[in-house]
């Protein structure tokens, strides 16, 4: 008779609720761990999206997404015109909030110039931008639906089309545009401030301003080889695009990348002292029995594969619990949680581990019981 399996139907309830609490705390621990990966991806997702095999930008800049970047709007043709680049596009990004629907959404504006590189690689819905002015491309995540007009300035964009998975490194929707409508979404003055500018004389600054140039080099051609000609121009910079995703994951979102990680690492601490005092206090309640196994003559052996064995079940229960909650859960975050089997199997492994060595303080006590107790009133 497995004296671990009678003891737990013996105790169904008192060990169930255990469980439960276990599988919550553990489904937190795995839920850090996909919002970790989430937040990678999230990062990376914008900067993947042109599929460009390096950007230019002002010099001595790291990019659009690390830091300002403003670029004159014919650094395009001036890129075009190297032989190694089969084809390039303007770009601009800027975060905007407005309210649609008595609600404020806030949506990371990247504009981009149709049917060249920059524009998203499909839609979920709808169809891509074909007009030149006030179409608009949005991620799912914004709520918008396709056909909504939304204000943006001081006009009025109908959505045309939606995607998934598109947002900014701090978690806001992606809705595309064209380069003009940006540019002039960005830099265009309000009214009163035009007048106030006019009458001052205060000539307007251009809007031919970008923020990036994406660049798809020829086929064979060495990327490297249009970084040297681009850093020969000393108002531009060129980064490849391993060199633009490193940026973003060590410097936009590093910080945040390692406070998650340190939380993910005290959950499993607290979990096993948890985990710990549980299997104590179910080894407490179990004294008697203990005792009354050494006193018949059970080996020691026997006691230690009972408190082992209810721990490891402990930890399989938990996490399959734990992992199927935040499974049907997943979606309801805020920002993208994204579970990688790689990453369950180690954190089941992890678990699995920290159970028995939790079991330690257990089989301590186990171990010290005196058989006499059995005898005791």
């Amino acid at each position: 008779m497995n004296l671990a399996a009678h003891d737990i139907r013996h105790n169904l309830g008192r060990f169930s609720l255990t469980c439960l609490g276990l599988s919550l705390l553990l489904g937190l621990v795995l839920s850090m761990v996909g919002i970790y990966r989430g937040l990678v991806e999230e990062a990376l997702s914008l900067s993947r999206a042109p599929e460009a095999d390096l950007w230019v930008v002002e010099a001595g800049k790291k990019g659009p997404f690390a830091e300002s970047s403003r670029i004159p709007g014919d650094t395009r043709e001036i890129i075009a015109s190297l032989s190694t680049v089969a084809a390039s596009g303007s770009i601009t990004y800027q975060s905007v909030e407005t309210t649609h629907n008595e609600k404020k959404i806030r949506l990371y504006m990247v504009g981009y110039e149709p049917g060249r590189p920059g524009e998203p690689a499909n839609t979920i819905a709808g169809r891509f931008i074909t007009r030149g002015h006030y179409e608009m491309l949005a991620d799912i995540k914004s709520g918008l639906s396709l056909g909504e007009e939304v204000r943006l300035g001081r006009n009025t964009f109908v959505v045309v089309g939606l995607t998934q998975n598109q947002v900014s490194s701090g978690g806001d929707p992606v809705a595309y545009i064209t380069l003009q409508d940006a540019q002039r979404l960005q830099f265009e003055l309000e009214p009163p401030v035009a007048r106030r500018e006019a009458e001052r004389g205060t000539a307007p600054a251009s809007r031919d301003i970008i923020n990036a140039v994406v660049v798809k080099v020829a086929t064979g051609a060495n990327p490297e080889r249009v970084v040297q000609s681009v850093s020969r121009w000393k108002h531009l910079t060129g980064l490849s695009q391993s060199i633009q995703e490193d940026i973003l994951i060590k410097s936009v979102v590093d910080k945040s990348r390692r406070q998650i990680g340190l939380f993910t690492v005290v959950l499993l601490a607290v979990s096993s002292v948890i985990i710990s005092l549980l299997i104590y206090t179910m080894t407490m309640d179990k004294r008697r029995e203990i005792a009354t196994l050494k006193l018949i003559g059970a080996p020691d052996s026997i006691i230690v594969g009972l408190i082992v064995q209810e721990a490891v079940a402990m930890a399989v229960i938990g996490f399959s619990l734990g992992a199927l909650l935040i499974r049907l859960t997943k979606n309801y975050f805020p920002r993208q949680v994204i579970l990688m089997p790689e990453d369950g199997l180690s954190l089941a492994c992890a678990v699995l581990i920290l159970c028995v060595l939790a079991s330690g303080m257990g089989v301590r006590l186990a171990l010290k019981i005196e058989p006499a107790v059995a005898l005791g009133g």
